[in-house]
């Protein structure tokens, strides 16, 4: 239970809930919570402990002025990745603009706009990152700009997100990464799950592996496109690439579960350094490669080992794609509280110092 003096914070574009743990591991309150998806939806209420509303925020009546101290979310980024069309035009690429509208409305302390890497460091979404910002500004806010390595965070996923934090009279919002150096690994993570297909790590994706006709090859033999769909192996020495939520079929990474049992090196690599050398693609997988399962992905995200996702399981599948790594999200909590601790926002005003020019209206 959080403590009485706990910081509250609204959470819009929620998801399965992994920002708002995270903001809750570091002894933050959650009071309320939105999202489009009802499987997260139920997952967020099943886990957390109170209802998340269903729904387009902007159609909701969210809790009013000075209620909170912090609104989080993510608004949805396929709009600005680099994995789809990148379409300024892309309906979804406006609710950032939302969620900049519902902290005018709020006016908490500070916000946390997370968002994928492409918002933050591609030319094409310069002019609405200045606009952004300078919209928060206007509101009161000083912001920061964040391009965070989930790695260095304590997450074995090499997964780089976006955070746009504004706070009122406060400094910089920098968190303190904590295995730069050392980041946890694939096989690590995995070895601290039940074994393979039983249960507690059980909810199989059952998509055939099979091998590419036209292999294309990347030094690395964990890159590249060595089978049908999107689904690389992973490394297990190394933090996984980031998971995408599109897992569920032939996107779904591969496991070499020998390699993960016994040790040794991975099939792949000599399967890459036969086809490096001109050799022929073979027609068959060997029995030893197999998909993550739900449980593993979640693992890699960093969920806690009891978080359970509700819906059939390409929902849930979806569900930790799409999610923030609790583990990262508590080393950004913990960095905002301790701005929202500091004397200079102890002594700050609520009321914002200009105007914005973002709304509500569709």
């Amino acid at each position: 239970m959080p403590s009485p003096s706990a910081p509250r914070f609204v959470s819009v574009y929620s998801g399965a809930g992994g920002l708002d743990l995270g903001f809750v591991q570091a002894g933050f309150e959650s009071v309320w919570a939105n999202d489009m998806d009802p499987y997260a939806c139920a997952t967020f209420e099943r886990n957390l402990g109170h209802h998340s509303a269903v729904g387009d925020v902007k159609s909701l009546e969210v809790p009013g002025k000075g209620e909170v101290d912090l609104v989080i979310g993510g608004p949805p980024c396929q709009g600005f990745s680099v994995a789809g069309r990148m379409d300024p035009d892309d309906p979804r690429s406006q609710h950032v603009r939302y969620f900049l509208a519902i902290v005018k409305r709020i006016q908490p302390r500070a916000f946390v706009m997370e968002n994928v890497k492409a918002l933050a460091v591609n030319q094409r979404w310069a002019p609405l990152r200045a606009s952004l910002q300078d919209d928060a500004e206007l509101l009161g806010y000083r912001t920061t700009l964040l391009l965070l390595n989930a790695s260095h965070y304590g997450v074995p996923q090499a997964r780089e997100r976006m955070f746009l934090v504004g706070i009122r009279e406060g400094g910089e919002v920098i968190p303190e990464p904590t295995t730069e150096d050392q980041p946890p690994t694939v096989g690590e993570t995995l070895q601290t799950l039940p074994p393979y297909g039983t249960p507690g790590n059980d909810k199989l994706c059952t998509a055939t592996i099979t091998p590419a006709a036209k292999p294309v090859l990347r030094r690395s033999p964990f890159a590249g496109m060595l089978f049908n769909g999107k689904g690389r192996c992973l490394n297990l020495h190394a933090p996984a690439s980031t998971l995408p939520a599109s897992m569920g079929g032939n996107r779904t990474p591969v496991i070499d579960q020998e390699q993960l049992e016994k040790g040794g090196p991975a099939w792949i690599e000599s399967y890459h350094a036969h086809l490096w050398d001109g050799g022929e693609p073979i027609d068959a997988i060997p029995s030893r490669l197999r998909r993550l399962t739900v449980q593993e992905a979640a693992a890699l995200q960093t969920f806690p080992a009891d978080w359970e996702f509700e819906g059939p399981q390409s929902a849930q599948f979806r569900q930790i794609g799409n999610a923030v790594p609790p583990e990262l999200a508590r080393h950004v909590a913990l960095a905002v509280r301790r701005a929202l601790e500091s004397p200079a926002q102890k002594a700050a005003s609520v009321e914002p110092t200009g105007q914005t020019v973002v709304s509500l209206a569709a």
